[in-house]
C-alpha cells in the first residue's frame, strides 16, 4: 500500500492518500465519506465497487490503530485477485476530524460504523450540516442517544436529507424465506398472540469475540469490550432481532412506538472474557484502566455483551435474546435461532450441528393432512415465482427449505446491497413510509429494555 503523507503544522493532523489500483472513474453523483471507522463494517460497505459512487472516499479520523485497519481492508478489497475494487482513500487524520468533516464537504454520503458513544451525536451533527447518514448499528444505544436519534430523524426530514441504518439480516435468503412463507395465510394461516411464557415469536442471535473477517483473525480494539463505548448485546447485535420482527411479522406496517409497544420484561448478563483471551483479540498486553472496573480475580473481564427482552408488538408477544461469547466451536461462526407460530404452521430457522451450522428453514404444520401438503406445494410456486430453484424435502415433523447456492452470498456481501438499496432511496426518493417511524420503533424496544433491564424504567 502507498500512503501519501502532508504535515499540517496548525492542527498537527496528516492527510493522506491511498490510490487505487487502477484509473480513478470520474466523480458520480454520490462521494461518500467515511466517518472514524472504528469497526470493520465501515470497510465492508467497500468490498464492491458502487454504482453512482464516486472512487474518491474521503475519511475522517483521528490518527490510530483503528484507522490503520480500516485503511488496510480498502487495500485489500483493491488488490484481490479476483473482481478488485477501485477506491482511491483520501484521509483527514486529525483530533479535529469532526470539525474538518464538516468544514470541508467533501462527499454528501456519510457512513458511520464505530465506536457508539459519540455516534449518535456525529449522526445528528451530519444531518444539521445537511449530509445524508447511512449509520451502522446501533445508531443509539440508551435512552440519552434514542432521544437524539429522534432529532435527527426529525431534522433529516425537514431538509429532504435520508438516514439510515445497515441491516444486513434482512438480506440473509433464510430470513427472506421465512418471511415470504409467513405472509401466505394458506400455509402459515395468522401469527398467535402467544403469552410472554410462550412467546409467539422466539428469536435468538449467538456472536463471538474472536471471528475470521474477510479471511483473516479479526482484532478488535480495546473500547469494543467497553458497553459504554459499544452499547450492550442488545443494544448491539440485538438490534437486528427487533428488525427481523418488525420486518417479517408485519411488513410494510407503521409501527407507533408510544403505543404499539408494550414491555414484559427485560434482562442482562455479562459474558467472562480471560486476560488471555483479551491479548489474542486485541494484541495488547493487558486490560486498558477504563476497562479495569470490570476486570475480576486480576485476570477476568465481565463485559455485559448478554441481553434479552420479553414484549408486545401489536398485541403479540415476543422474545428476543442477543448473546456473545469467546470463540465459535469448530466449524460454525455466529448462529442465528428464529421461530415464528402460526395458526396453521410453525416456521423455523436453526443453524446447529444437525444443520451443518448453516441456516435452514423448516415448516412443521400444526396438524398436519393431505390436504396442507396439497396447499403448501401449491404456494410454493408462489416462492419458485420470486426464488426459482428453491424446494421442499418432506422431514418427520413438516419439510425442509432446499435453497440453491446461488442464493447464499454471505453476510459480508450483505452490506454492499444494503448500501445499493440506500443508494436508490436516494436517486429516487421512494424509501416506505414506515421505515423511519420502525427504525424509531426499533431503537426505542432495545433502549428502553435496556433501563428495564438495570430497573431505572
Amino acid at each position: 500500500m502507498k500512503n501519501i503523507f502532508i504535515n499540517c503544522a496548525v492542527t498537527g493532523a496528516i492527510l493522506l492518500t491511498m490510490p487505487a489500483i487502477a484509473q480513478v472513474k470520474k466523480e458520480s453523483k454520490f462521494n461518500l465519506i467515511t466517518l472514524d471507522p472504528g469497526h470493520f463494517h465501515a470497510a465492508l460497505v467497500q468490498k464492491t465497487d458502487l454504482n453512482d459512487v464516486g472512487s474518491n472516499v474521503y475519511v475522517y479520523a483521528p490518527q490510530g490503530p483503528d484507522l490503520q485497519a480500516h485503511l488496510s481492508k480498502i487495500d485489500g478489497y483493491n488488490h484481490r485477485p479476483a473482481d478488485p475494487s477501485h477506491w482511491n482513500e483520501v484521509v483527514y487524520a486529525g483530533n479535529d476530524f469532526f470539525n474538518r468533516m464538516i468544514a470541508d464537504k467533501k462527499g454528501n454520503v456519510v457512513v458511520m460504523a464505530g465506536n457508539n458513544q459519540k455516534k449518535t451525536e456525529y449522526v445528528k451533527r451530519s444531518i444539521d450540516a445537511g449530509f445524508n447518514v447511512l449509520g451502522d448499528k446501533p445508531m443509539a444505544i440508551d435512552n440519552q442517544h434514542f432521544e437524539m436519534l429522534k432529532s435527527a430523524f426529525a431534522n433529516a426530514a425537514k431538509k429532504k436529507l435520508v438516514l439510515y441504518d445497515i441491516m444486513t439480516e434482512r438480506y440473509e435468503i433464510t430470513n427472506n424465506l421465512q418471511r415470504e412463507f409467513a405472509m401466505i395465510p394458506e400455509v402459515f394461516g395468522r401469527l398467535k398472540k402467544g403469552t410472554p411464557q410462550n412467546p409467539a415469536v422466539e428469536m435468538e442471535s449467538v456472536h463471538y469475540f474472536y471471528k475470521y473477517v474477510s479471511g483473516s483473525v479479526l482484532s478488535r480494539p480495546a473500547w469494543f469490550f467497553d458497553v459504554k463505548q459499544q452499547g450492550e448485546g442488545l443494544q448491539d447485535v440485538g438490534v437486528h432481532l427487533v428488525d427481523l420482527t418488525q420486518w417479517e411479522c408485519f411488513p410494510d406496517r407503521i409501527i407507533d412506538y408510544k403505543k404499539d409497544i408494550k414491555f414484559n420484561s427485560a434482562k442482562r448478563w455479562p459474558s467472562e472474557v480471560t486476560l488471555s483471551q483479551f491479548k489474542a483479540i486485541t494484541k495488547l498486553n493487558g486490560f486498558p484502566e477504563f476497562l479495569k472496573k470490570n476486570v475480576v480475580k486480576d485476570t477476568i473481564l465481565k463485559v455485559y455483551a448478554n441481553g434479552s427482552v420479553n414484549y408486545k408488538l401489536f398485541g403479540i408477544n415476543v422474545k428476543l435474546t442477543a448473546k456473545w461469547a469467546y470463540a465459535a466451536p469448530p466449524g460454525s461462526g455466529d448462529s442465528q435461532y428464529a421461530v415464528l407460530h402460526g395458526t396453521r404452521a410453525d416456521l423455523y430457522v436453526r443453524q446447529g450441528a444437525a444443520e451443518k451450522f448453516t441456516p435452514v428453514l423448516y415448516i412443521e404444520p400444526v396438524n398436519a393432512s393431505v390436504d396442507f401438503e396439497q396447499t403448501l406445494m401449491d404456494k410454493l410456486k408462489l416462492i419458485q415465482a420470486k426464488y426459482p430453484g428453491v424446494e421442499l424435502k418432506k422431514q418427520d415433523k413438516g419439510w425442509a427449505v432446499i435453497i440453491p447456492e446461488k442464493y447464499k452470498d454471505g453476510h459480508e456481501a450483505h452490506f454492499g446491497r444494503v448500501t445499493e438499496k440506500y443508494l436508490d432511496y436516494l436517486r429516487n426518493g421512494n424509501m416506505p413510509k414506515w421505515e423511519v417511524p420502525n427504525m424509531i420503533a426499533k431503537y426505542y424496544t432495545t433502549t428502553t429494555a435496556l433501563a428495564l433491564a438495570k430497573g431505572t424504567k
